[in-house]
C-alpha cells in the first residue's frame, strides 16, 4: 500500500509521516509556511515532497506549448531521485490538479482539503505485515504483548504473532528447522494455503545439524539464516558504526594471565578444531574452560575470564559458509581478547569483520607457526594493541532475541520476489544456489 498525504495551505502533523510514502504540498504562490518540524523519530528525506502552486502549474503548461493544464506542473522542492512507484503515484495525483484551476482555486482547495490519503494498491508498503511463528525455537517462547517490533526495535507495520488460528491471514509463516528435524512439529500441509502467503525456513545451525532437507523441496519461499545470501540474513552478530567516532580506544589490559584460552562444551576428536587445539597446545600453553574439562563458566564469569587471555580460540564446530557464531562476536570481541578463528574461509570473515581485528588459522603454513606468531605478538605491546583499534569507530551488536530476528522479515518483505520457491533447499543449505 502506497500512501500520499495532500497538504493544502496547512501544517502537516508529524504523526502522519509514520503512515505515508509521499507528501504533495499545494499552495498559492504568495503563501509561505514552514513545511515540517521533524524530531529524531522521523527519518524522512526531502525526496518525498512535491510542491505545487498555481504559478508552477501554469508555467509548466506554457513550457509544454499548450494552453491546457498538464500533469507536470509540480516541481520538486529539491531535485532528488524518486522511485518509479512514487513517480507513478505523484503523476496520478497531479493529473487531477487542473480541476483546481477550471473550478477556481478556492473551490478546488475545498475539495482537496477533504482528501487526506490516497492509497494505491500494489502489494507493497502501507499495511501491516503479519508474521506467524508456527513454533518457538527450542520451545522457549517470548512475550508478544503490544506492538513488539515497533516497541523494541522501531520496525513499523510489523505484526508478530504465534496463534495458529491466524494462519489464514498471515503474510509469512515461519518454521524453525530444529523442531521440524526432530519431528516435534510438522508442516501444516493439510491446511489450505492462502494465495500469496510465504513460508519461511529459519535456521541458525550449520548444515550438519540440518539433515533431510530434501523433504522440503518446492515448499519454502524464503530463508531466514545466518548466511549473508539468505533472503533474511540473521547473523549472530555484526559491527555497527560507533556513534562517537574517533573516541579513544579503551585501555587494553596487558596484565593478562594466559596466552591462549578456549571455552568448549562439546569436544569431538574428529572435529578440525579439536585437531588444531591439540597441535597448538603442543606448541604453546592453552587454558581450557567449559563442561568438557569440568570447569564450566557461568554466563557472568565468561567475559571477565576471557579478558585475562591475550588470545581466544573462536573456533567453530562446523566449517560452513558464513557460519560465524557468538564465539567471535561475544566471547572474543566483547571479552577483550584477540580472536584466533577457524570456521568458514578467510574471505567470509573479511566480509563481516575488519582487517587486523582477528587471526585466521589458515593464514599460517602450520599450527606450529601460528603458535610462534602468538607468542611474539603477546610480547609486542604496540603491535598487540593494534588489534583493538577498530573499536574507535565500531561496536559489536549481538542478536540474541528471536523476536528481533523475526521482525527483520518485515524490513525486507517488500523487496523480496513474490514468486520465489526453493526447489532444492538441501542444496542451498549446503552452500549452493537453487
Amino acid at each position: 500500500m502506497i500512501s500520499t498525504y495532500v497538504l493544502v495551505d496547512a501544517e502537516l502533523e508529524s504523526s502522519v509521516l509514520d503512515h505515508v510514502d509521499a507528501v504533495v504540498v499545494v499552495s498559492r504562490p504568495e503563501k509561505t509556511f514552514t513545511l515540517l518540524q521533524f524530531d529524531k523519530h522521523h527519518s524522512t528525506s526531502e525526496g518525498m515532497f512535491e510542491l505545487c502552486t498555481s504559478n508552477s502549474v501554469r508555467s509548466a503548461s506554457s513550457r509544454e506549448g499548450g494552453g491546457s493544464f498538464g500533469c507536470r506542473g509540480c516541481v520538486n522542492m529539491k531535485r532528488t531521485a524518486l522511485s518509479p512507484r512514487k513517480k507513478l503515484l505523484l503523476l496520478s495525483f497531479l493529473c487531477v490538479l487542473p480541476l483546481c484551476f477550471f473550478n477556481g482555486w478556492p473551490r478546488g482547495f475545498q475539495a482537496l482539503r477533504a482528501i487526506n490519503l490516497f492509497t494505491f494498491r500494489n502489494g507493497s508498503t502501507g499495511r501491516n505485515v503479519t508474521i506467524l511463528l508456527w513454533h518457538w525455537p527450542f520451545r522457549r517462547p517470548f512475550s508478544l504483548k503490544g506492538d513488539v517490533c515497533w516497541d523494541l526495535y522501531r520496525i513499523p507495520r510489523c505484526r508478530l504473532v504465534d496463534q495458529r488460528s491466524l494462519f489464514p491471514s498471515a503474510d509469512v509463516v515461519v518454521f524453525h528447522n530444529r523442531e521440524l528435524a526432530l519431528g516435534h512439529h510438522q508442516l501444516p500441509l493439510n491446511l489450505s494455503r492462502p494465495q500469496g502467503q510465504r513460508w519461511a525456513w529459519m535456521c541458525l545451525e550449520a548444515p550438519a545439524r540440518s539433515d533431510k532437507l530434501w523433504r522440503y523441496a518446492n515448499i519454502f519461499n524464503m530463508t531466514v539464516t545466518y548466511r549473508r545470501d539468505a533472503d533474511i540474513p540473521i547473523p549472530y552478530g555484526e559491527l555497527l558504526p560507533e556513534e562517537s567516532e574517533g573516541r579513544p580506544v579503551e585501555e587494553v589490559p596487558l596484565n593478562k594471565s594466559f596466552l591462549v584460552c578456549w571455552v568448549v562444551s562439546h569436544y569431538r576428536s574428529q572435529h578440525r578444531r579439536s585437531k588444531v587445539y591439540k597441535e597448538l597446545n603442543a606448541a604453546v600453553p592453552v587454558k581450557v574452560y567449559g563442561r568438557w574439562t569440568k570447569s564450566a563458566l557461568s554466563s557472568k564469569a565468561l567475559l571477565p575470564t576471557i579478558s585475562r587471555c591475550y588470545f581466544y580460540l573462536a573456533v567453530e564446530n562446523s566449517v560452513s559458509k558464513d557460519y560465524i557464531t557468538e564465539k567471535l562476536w561475544r566471547n572474543a570481541f566483547q571479552g577483550g581478547a584477540v580472536p584466533v578463528v577457524l570456521g568458514p574461509p578467510l574471505d567470509d570473515y573479511n566480509a563481516v569483520a575488519l582487517p587486523h581485528s582477528f587471526i585466521h588459522v589458515d593464514e599460517f603454513a602450520s599450527v606450529k607457526d601460528l603458535g610462534k606468531y602468538l607468542q611474539e605478538l603477546a610480547g609486542d605491546e604496540k603491535h598487540y594493541k593494534e588489534y583493538f583499534t577498530w573499536k574507535r569507530q565500531w561496536k559489536v551488536k549481538l542478536y540474541t532475541d528471536w523476536r528481533e530476528r523475526l521482525c527483520k522479515i518485515c524490513s525486507q518483505y517488500n523487496n523480496l520476489p513474490q514468486e520465489k520457491v526453493y526447489s532444492n533447499l538441501e542444496v542451498w543449505a549446503n552452500g549452493n544456489h537453487t
